[in-house]
């Protein structure tokens, strides 16, 4: 690795990108946008990079579910010239799956050279269609593989075995652990980990104590942190909280490299056992060993504290992070105390004002912004705020996540939309689920309203006998959902025979969106419709 550093510090500026490659699309952050930019940037300079910095930044985005990116690099640099591997084959196949569906990941394994067709793209379109939950497909992808001699890595029997535990089969997979066991295929950690929750899924604690046996005395796979922080979740789930810590102990001693993963597992696992005591000591160690943290980090201990209603720790550690990674430019304006002390002590009476985003004219938030906040960490805290009742903080906290340069998702307003529903105020419930879906819908991330929300918005704009809210609501949602159905149409209707109001294209109207209504429902189109 050192000597590939050497070689991009040498290399000609004329041809290749100025800096290291990962560098380069990740200087603005790892939100979607800030990478796409800066991928899109990159393409249209021309600029060279070593073959080695894209497989770097291609592995980088799609371990950060940045996929259409990561398939957009892979391919134009492939169009470039730089020929890729089987390797580097299967892997964008997975990218295409993940971007543009399993029929596209299809056509590219078949449009493969026949060379290209090994146990690793044959592997890689088994793990598409078990991710997908194409059980037929899968299973005969499999027996394929095994005629081809292609089925001698762990690999594809976890990918069968993962497939038959998310479709509550976890009953077929000791029989795939015999069949690995009679082609003296070797089990892997994640075998034994898939094995175990198999049996976890059907109370068999028993058996999963045996697996944990069995793996000792097998000697050929080393039971890893990954094995003990399986075994923990599992008996925290079944209850049995005193087994689970001590299962979070053996976890910590093979934790011998530090990873920051592993202690993430241990603070959440900690966490759901009630130990808060566990969970400091543990932050502190991460703290201690780990100097570089994410900004996971601090979002996985902000919601453990929260969810152990240690609000004031909670709030200790964003308080942290901000100081740590949010740090702001110098500003010619200053901030007096008064100005903060007044944004955080918000009247409640103006709460809808200030959830709308009310900018404060006396601040100049361009010169405070930064590039590289994670709004994911800020809707920890807020969630954490209104959890506890403290909206103005939420309030608050949203503007001051605005302010500094965080962008508000579709999560920082589905908090809000949660609240406003639960407090029984649908006015602002809506504007909330409003914003929402427009956010994730410009961002690219689709953000669709859970089916019992969207009832309850439709029977508020019933009983109000809004129309015009209604369809509005309607040509919102349609950004997002192909087929709203008589969930959103029978209340629509309703709302136009309470309101007394006139639609006479109704009727071609639900036929183009191949609706039907109840027999109750159609009769109300006669009030509704000139058009008989």
């Amino acid at each position: 690795m050192a000597t590939r550093v050497k070689d991009v510090a040498r290399r000609s500026t004329k041809k290749y990108v100025e800096e290291a490659l990962y560098r380069r699309l990740f200087r603005q952050g790892s939100t979607p946008q800030a990478v796409r930019e800066e991928v899109d940037g990159f393409l249209d300079s021309r600029k060279r990079a070593f073959k080695w910095e894209v497989g770097v930044c291609v592995h980088r985005m799609r371990r950060q579910a940045l996929y259409r990116p990561a398939l957009k690099l892979s391919e134009v640099m492939a169009r470039r010239g730089m020929n890729p591997t089987v390797s580097d084959q299967a892997i964008r196949l997975d990218l295409v799956a993940k971007s543009r569906g399993i029929a596209a990941a299809e056509k590219y394994f078949l449009d493969l050279p026949e060379t290209s067709k090994t146990h690793l793209t044959y592997g890689a379109l088994l793990n598409c269609y078990c991710k997908e939950l194409m059980t037929e497909k899968a299973e005969a992808l499999m027996e394929k593989m095994k005629e081809l001699n292609f089925a001698f890595t762990a690999m594809s029997y976890n990918s069968l075995m993962t497939l038959y535990t998310k479709i509550n089969q976890p009953e077929k997979v000791p029989s795939i652990i015999q069949d690995m066991k009679a082609d003296d295929v070797l089990p892997d950690v994640y075998t034994y980990n898939v094995w175990m929750r198999a049996l976890a899924a059907r109370d068999d604690i028993p058996g999963v104590e045996r697996v944990i046996e069995e793996m000792k005395r097998d000697g050929r796979v080393t039971p890893d942190w990954t094995t003990y922080s399986n075994l923990a979740s599992i008996y925290v789930n079944a209850g049995l909280f005193e087994k689970a810590e001590g299962a979070l102990k053996e976890l910590e001693k093979r934790n011998t490299s530090n990873d920051l993963e592993a202690y993430q597992f241990l603070i959440t696992l900690y966490g759901r056992t009630q130990n808060l005591v566990e969970v400091h000591r543990v932050w502190r160690s991460l703290k201690r060993n780990c100097p570089r943290r994410a900004n996971m980090s601090y979002l996985n201990m902000i919601q453990v504290l929260a969810n152990l209603k240690d609000l004031p720790a909670a709030e200790a550690c964003f308080k942290e992070w901000e100081a740590q990674y949010i740090h702001p430019p110098k500003t010619k304006t200053k901030v007096s105390a008064a100005t903060v002390g007044t944004e955080s002590s918000t009247d409640s009476s103006n709460n809808q004002t200030d959830v709308r985003g009310t900018k404060d004219k006396g601040t100049e938030d361009h010169d405070r912004k930064h590039p590289k906040y994670d709004i994911r960490v800020a809707n920890a805290m807020i969630k954490a705020y209104v959890a506890e009742g403290m909206l103005d903080k939420a309030i608050a906290l949203k503007k001051r996540a605005k302010m500094r340069g965080g962008r508000l998702n579709a999560k920082t307003w589905e908090i809000f939309m949660e609240h406003y529903l639960k407090e029984g105020d649908l006015k602002m419930a809506y504007w909330c689920a409003d914003r929402a879906i427009k956010k994730g819908h410009s961002s690219g991330r689709v953000w669709v309203p859970p089916r019992e929300v969207t009832e309850r918005l439709m029977v508020y704009f019933e009983l109000n006998k809004d129309v015009d809210g209604a369809e509005k609501f309607v040509e919102t949602l349609k950004k997002v959902q192909k087929d709203l159905g008589p969930l959103v149409f029978e209340p629509l209707l309703r709302t136009y025979a309470s309101a007394g109001k006139k639609f006479p294209g109704m009727r071609h109207r639900l036929k183009i969106e191949n609706v039907e209504v109840s027999e109750e429902t159609a009769r109300l189109l006669d009030s509704i419709c000139d058009d008989q």
